[in-house]
């Protein structure tokens, strides 16, 4: 076989251009998220020292949308009570403090168990099913929860809520102050390490599997998958989230109503996801941040119509999806460029 080459093609070679080798794309350090968010934190602390209250309710509200964004946008599961976990988080840290000990970072691991266990007890019943069943199953759960902690009013209060435990200093060095500095700082401190945990889950071969499951459960099945296994486990890491916010909220505040046991706080978080766009992560707590400081603002200037400034940015967001905005944002910033 000749391969000699013409004078044609040997100048046609040397004139074609040599194409440059591409180079992988690089992915952002898994640190960064995290880093930024601490910073950001941080900076919001010392502008706003007279709203500490405030912003920690903005960093324990985000650790429980971040937490539901696990269920929601990583798995796929729709679910209206995701109070429930929140709620018994907070309430075993407040008992724990009332009647055991009331270091805080015990307080913190209670909840987290409190909460991990619940989800563990219920996933195994309510993730045998899916859709709008899974979904008023959830609700159910949530209101059973709420019943029995309104008849052990010997250990919750009942409706008056669990109240008279003061939490002790952090570390044993830190007392928690009324202008709140030791609280805001604990809170944020606990939300970047939790962030940077679920951000490690997600991006593993764990949270990826959950994903694909997300996407096409029968495909992963088919793959060998054990999917029940892989959103039993999930979920469980998503209740010790939700106890974990119950737990700061219980500290922060030193008092648990049963309000954080309400069908209102999963369907304001579930609102808070939706602002913010599942999925991401980082949405979660974009959509908490801007709730709250909404429900904050909207309700100090009218407190009888704020839910009307929600549900217009509730529509908006419903017509122009948070990742089709991000992408026209990205792509007006590409043509200024």
């Amino acid at each position: 076989m000749n391969t000699t080459m013409t004078p044609v093609q040997a100048a046609a070679a040397v004139a074609m251009p040599v194409q440059p080798a591409q180079a992988a794309p690089r992915c952002a350090p898994p640190w960064r998220a995290p880093l930024l968010l601490l910073v950001a934190g941080l900076a919001a602390c010392a502008a706003f020292p007279d709203q500490l209250g405030l912003i920690t309710r903005i960093f324990i509200t985000g650790l429980f949308v971040l937490s539901l964004d696990l269920v929601v946008g990583v798995a796929g599961l729709a679910t209206l009570g995701h109070a429930a976990l929140f709620g018994l988080g907070a309430y075993a840290a407040g008992i724990f403090a009332l009647h055991a000990h009331a270091d805080p970072l015990l307080g913190l691991g209670v909840g987290i168990v409190a909460g991990a266990l619940t989800a563990l007890v219920s996933g195994a019943f309510l993730l045998r099913y899916q859709g709008f069943t899974f979904l008023m199953l959830t609700v159910a759960v949530s209101q059973i929860v709420l019943s029995l902690v309104q008849k052990a009013r010997d250990w919750t209060g009942g409706d008056d809520g669990l109240s008279g435990f003061a939490m002790a200093p952090l570390l044993g060095r830190f007392a928690f102050d009324l202008e709140g500095k030791v609280a805001a700082v604990y809170s944020l401190v606990v939300l970047v390490l939790l962030f940077y945990g679920a951000q490690r889950i997600v991006q593993s071969p764990f949270g990826l599997a959950v994903r694909g499951i997300h996407e096409n459960r029968a495909r992963m099945a088919a793959l060998g998958t054990p999917v029940f296994r892989r959103l039993w486990l999930l979920y469980t890491v998503a209740g010790a989230l939700a106890g974990a916010a119950g737990a700061l909220s219980a500290q922060t505040n030193a008092v648990v109503g049963t309000d954080s046991l309400s069908f209102a706080l999963s369907a304001e978080a579930l609102v808070m996801l939706i602002l913010g766009g599942a999925g991401q992560l980082i949405g979660a707590l974009v959509g908490a941040t801007v709730f709250t400081l909404l429900h904050h603002t909207a309700a100090s200037i009218n407190p009888y119509h704020w839910l009307f400034v929600v549900g217009g940015l509730l529509m908006l967001v419903v017509l122009v999806p948070p990742a089709k905005a991000w992408a026209w944002l990205r792509q007006r910033a590409g043509g200024v460029r």
